[in-house]
């Protein structure tokens, strides 16, 4: 029964939720609006609505838009320095994962000196504690995948070193979170059932590592069902509205799954392929290596065998008794929203680098792999990469 929950953020949800930024108590003056280098945050009217809402709130702005898919950090301390030329006192992350987990890292370099990689901890990174506070951060996810905005961490890769890790504390929790599912209705299929899948496994992954949290398990098994049930929806017809709510629901419930635990090694996994091949979503990878990943757990760990029932319930096998059906779910899920015929090999992945993702993933995510209920050796990542290969 023992854990610790903190969430502070102020939590704004549902639909039309983002007509109410203006009454909420923001943290600052002056803002710096971190989007992506694409055209859909303008194109789609969003910013413009976000800039509406900061001028009806008497909030002046800046603009940032260099924010690519994998933020890196050369962005990161590019976007630091024009928040401090800007004179910003918050930061505003509005997009998807990226965008916002961009604007936590820049959050963190705007007030401290050196790089970002000075204050990340593992692999090459400086594991530097920051002498400042973090500038507060405020969140407007335009996807339905990361929970970001609800929890305290971002994902950046060094180029330099190929590694994709994670940062951020405590102090890095957004103060102040809008997510309105109307925002999200102009995301393409393919990347719905991207950033779908990524806050399924949040949740997944939690459920099966080796932590016992009854917290966690209500937020996992509700996050799990909500994306499950309703991710098909969503990608076949993107202006289904309940869809697009309730799988936006989920992904704000697995923000929260793991500001009260953690996840276990698939993340691990999928980091390499797209620190060391970025065009790849995340998410993307994460589905690429699922099926024999989960299909690993469920042969060789059978303590794990009633979770695996309880998920495959929760994505609705209601009448579910063995632990495949929850491997079955994910695929036929996986086919519902077209996504089950991924290729490695279409991002000029080879087998002959397997043994190089295992050892990035041990250096710079092995955190994850003290927390699997079963110990993965380096052979058996090998395998499952195989296993997924195509």
């Amino acid at each position: 029964m023992s854990f610790s929950f903190s969430v502070p953020t102020n939590l704004v949800f549902g639909q039309g939720a983002i007509q109410k930024l203006h009454k909420q108590r923001l943290p600052g003056k002056k803002a710096l609006i971190v989007i992506s280098s694409g055209k859909s945050t303008r194109a789609n009217g969003y910013l413009d609505t976000v800039q509406d809402q900061l001028t009806q709130a008497g909030v002046e702005y800046a603009v940032f838009d260099k924010v690519s898919a994998n933020p890196v950090v050369d962005t990161v301390m590019d976007g630091a320095a024009f928040a401090r030329a800007n004179g910003c006192d918050f930061v505003l992350g509005l997009g998807g994962g990226s965008s916002i987990d961009a604007a936590k890292a820049i959050a963190m370099m705007a007030p401290n000196e050196g790089n970002f990689w000075d204050y990340v901890y593992g692999g090459t990174g400086g594991g530097q504690k920051m002498k400042n506070k973090p500038l507060p951060i405020v969140a407007i996810p335009t996807t339905a995948g990361t929970g970001t905005e609800v929890d305290a961490w971002t994902v950046v890769t060094n180029e330099a070193t190929n590694e994709k890790m994670s940062g951020g504390n405590k102090t890095t929790f957004p103060v102040l979170s809008i997510v309105d599912p109307d925002f999200m209705l102009s995301v393409p299929p393919k990347f719905t059932a991207f950033q779908g899948f990524d806050a399924l496994f949040h949740s997944t992954e939690s459920y099966i590592n080796k932590n016992e949290n009854l917290m966690r398990d209500m937020l996992a098994l509700k996050a799990i069902e909500s994306v499950g049930r309703n991710l098909a929806a969503a990608c076949a017809n993107g202006q289904d509205k309940k869809a697009r709510e309730l799988v936006a629901f989920g992904s704000s419930l697995s923000g929260m799954v793991m500001s009260v635990d953690n996840l276990c090694s698939e993340h691990s996994l999928e980091h390499p392929l797209s620190a060391y091949h970025p065009a790849i979503a995340h998410g993307e990878g994460l589905i690429m290596v699922s099926k024999a990943y989960y299909t690993h757990f469920v042969e060789n760990c059978p303590e794990l065998h009633d979770r695996f029932i309880d998920m495959a319930k929760a994505m609705g096998k209601e009448n579910a008794k063995d632990p495949m059906d929850f491997v079955t779910a994910l695929v036929d899920l996986q086919k519902a929203c077209g996504v089950d015929e991924l290729k490695m090999s279409d991002y000029g992945i080879t087998p002959e680098e397997f043994p190089k993702f295992v050892s990035n993933a041990r250096s710079t995510m092995g955190i994850l792999f003290k927390l699997d209920r079963l110990q993965l050796s380096d052979e058996d990542l090998v395998k499952i990469y195989t296993e997924s290969y195509r």
